[in-house]
């Protein structure tokens, strides 16, 4: 597979790698023969991250004896420098490593962002950490467009993360920056968590962007990862049938699919609308209910809160029925 250049990091690494939440959905032994599948390929980046329960674990195991065959990434919702030097050494042991390539920021809003950045906060364990070589560079991974722009001026950040598909393109002006910075962009979503029914015209779509340094669809058997395989290295342009099927897909999903902008907050009572309906694709796209219920359990205010007053759906650039959603996140998750 083609190899690009990741940015400032200056890591070599395909152009396609692996997203680790399906990994959950999997064991020891067929994640090894994924990964020596994709070693066979040339696919050398992977990740991962301390919340995908087992993906780390299972990585770790696969990676025995090829480890120096792959660019490691993992990240973590840690805050404070305290929580982030107790995760990395957590991530160092689960993947049965002594550097982690990348450590990521995980999702941290504007506020979370502050803490991560002043003093004791997870930023410090991270250069500690990279000076002592137990990571090589840091990144950061976010769904908020407001968030993505302020990391955009931290010169510390190396990496980027956030989603990009057929539907969600509301990042494709901070993505430009990004390549303009030479801070690596890594494309997450690309399937838009499983909405996107064809995953090939998906991948080549995103190919077709010179500002994605690396795609990353989440993978858990080697069928996907042929699948994908082809789609990335096409070379062709996109045909006007291919731009037709795009069409379609963006009417389609346009009228009820969350690109978390998060343009509807604040809720009257509180509740993350955009984080509902991600858990919402955990379960029913992704297939992983207990963690997407562990997930949903967390948040301070549930989809069954939700009072019909309609502000939310005043303000959503994308006109999403978003009362009528709520109804149906607060059946599945049973509040």
């Amino acid at each position: 597979m083609k190899k690009v250049t990741l940015g400032k990091t200056g890591l070599k690494i395909s152009k396609m790698g692996l997203g680790g939440i399906p990994i959950q959905q999997s064991d020891t032994e067929k994640v090894k023969i994924l990964i020596r599948a994709m070693a066979e390929k040339g696919i050398n980046y992977i990740d991962t991250a301390r919340g995908y329960t087992v993906s780390e674990a299972y990585l770790g195991e696969a990676l025995e004896g090829i480890r120096d065959q792959f660019v490691l990434a993992t990240k973590s919702m840690a805050r404070t420098k305290a929580e982030m030097e107790r995760d990395i050494e957590i991530s160092l042991h689960n993947l049965k490593t002594d550097y982690i390539d990348i450590y990521q920021i995980h999702n941290p809003n504007m506020k979370q962002l502050d803490q991560v950045i002043g003093t004791n906060g997870a930023l410090e364990a991270l250069q500690e950490a990279k000076a002592a070589g137990k990571i090589g560079h840091i990144g950061l991974t976010a769904h908020s467009l407001e968030v993505f722009e302020r990391a955009l001026d931290f010169e510390w950040v190396e990496t980027l993360m956030f989603p990009y598909n057929i539907v969600e393109r509301q990042g494709e002006e901070l993505m430009k920056r990004c390549r303009e910075k030479n801070i690596g962009f890594v494309c997450m979503k690309p399937f838009a968590g499983g909405a996107i029914e064809n995953p090939v015209l998906a991948l080549r779509f995103i190919c077709s962007n010179p500002d994605v340094t690396v795609v990353i669809p989440g993978m858990h058997t080697v069928k996907e990862l042929e699948q994908n395989f082809r789609a990335t290295e096409e070379k062709e342009r996109l045909t006007d049938e291919e731009l037709r099927e795009m069409e379609q897909i963006q009417r389609e999903l346009g009228s009820n699919f969350c690109r978390r902008c998060n343009y509807c907050a604040p809720c009257t009572k509180g509740i993350s609308i955009p984080n509902v309906f991600l858990f919402e694709g955990y379960l029913k796209r992704y297939h992983l209910e207990g963690w997407a219920r562990e997930r949903y359990a967390s948040l301070q205010a549930k989809a069954g809160a939700c009072v019909q007053c309609g502000v939310c759906e005043t303000r959503c650039p994308y006109h999403l029925p978003i009362r009528e959603m709520m109804k149906r996140c607060a059946e599945e998750f049973g509040e």
